[in-house]
């Protein structure tokens, strides 16, 4: 697991948090560095709201520690509101406000918020500044709810669900304002159900299920976790493999699946690469459909936390 930091952004240590009989988190530890993005990864009901909102200050610990910009999420709000953005996954809007109204009331409580016109262009929030937020797309009210999140130049924000229902435009555009969040220093704590924007963003990722954390490091460690990385090429069958594998690294697998069809399991790097090109050319094969497979972050979320469906 990642070390506690003395200096993050969000350390939290043994967090229960229970609704009745039901355990929702159940003693997760997880910390938030600096200047990092942070995705926290888990099936429906994994108690990831629930843990973001005890750390907003939303939803009170039955038991562990929690600790925002090294201070008390609900002991300290008043002095945290200013240094934290926060974008919920709905509400937090008068239904009745105007979309522009409301971030300009926004940006009026901070000392040194961004250009609101700006930022209202970059969303793509132009034409419906005078809407009312209850007549928005579900898509403009999520860009509206993160604007007011960035708006007040937070440092640390929370971003639940950030990209739900935004189409591929309006996706990459958060993108884009995330890499220049991290970019300008700030913390983000984000949750996903999109493996590739948590892959394309993090610097780290922690998978909770159950309330508990299954694993946590950066996505390239997730990625390469222990499991083979694979090529694969096609060539005339019957190779001797046996051959090949006398000029691989002891630790590499080599098989042929069907005739013709060959996959290599090990450390697949670019000497490994080298080593099998140079062998398929002393031997006179030309390699066909030579590929590098790699597992995904969502293949690992799916060994670890399965595939069935979660209500």
């Amino acid at each position: 697991m990642h070390q506690p930091s003395t200096d993050a952004a969000v350390q939290v240590t043994g967090l229960v948090k229970r609704y009745g009989e039901k355990t929702a988190v159940a003693g997760l530890d997880l910390t938030a560095a600096r200047g990092e993005v942070t995705a926290v990864l888990g099936p429906n009901g994994a108690g990831k709201t629930t843990t973001v909102e005890v750390c907003e200050g939303y939803r009170r610990p039955d038991a562990g520690t929690v600790r925002v910009l090294g201070r008390d999420p609900r002991a300290d709000a008043a002095e945290l509101r200013p240094r934290v953005g926060v974008m919920l996954q709905s509400g937090g809007v008068y239904p009745t406000a105007r979309a522009g109204e409301m971030l300009r009331h926004i940006a009026r409580l901070h000392a040194r918020p961004l250009d609101v016109v700006a930022l209202v262009e970059r969303l793509g929030l132009g034409s419906c500044g005078r809407t009312p937020y209850r007549r928005l797309s579900g898509g403009q009210q999520q860009r509206l709810a993160l604007a007011m999140a960035v708006v007040g130049r937070p440092e640390l924000v929370f971003l639940d669900e950030p990209t739900a229902g935004l189409d591929p435009q309006a996706r990459h555009a958060t993108w884009e304002l995330i890499r220049e969040l991290r970019a300008d220093g700030v913390s983000v704590v984000l949750t996903t159900h999109h493996m590739d924007e948590a892959e394309q963003l993090s610097d780290r990722v922690v998978i909770i299920d159950g309330g508990r954390p299954v694993v946590d490091g950066t996505p390239e460690e997730l990625c390469r976790g222990g499991a083979e990385n694979t090529m694969r090429f096609t060539g005339r069958p019957g190779l001797d493999l046996g051959s090949l594998l006398k000029a691989l690294p002891p630790e590499t697998a080599a098989l042929e699946l069907s005739p013709g069809s060959y996959r290599i399991s090990g450390e697949i790097n670019p000497e490994l690469l080298a080593t099998v090109t140079t062998w398929c050319a002393q031997n006179g094969v030309l390699p066909d459909q030579m590929t590098v497979e790699r597992r995904t972050l969502e293949d690992v979320f799916l060994e670890l936390t399965g595939r069935e469906l979660r209500s």
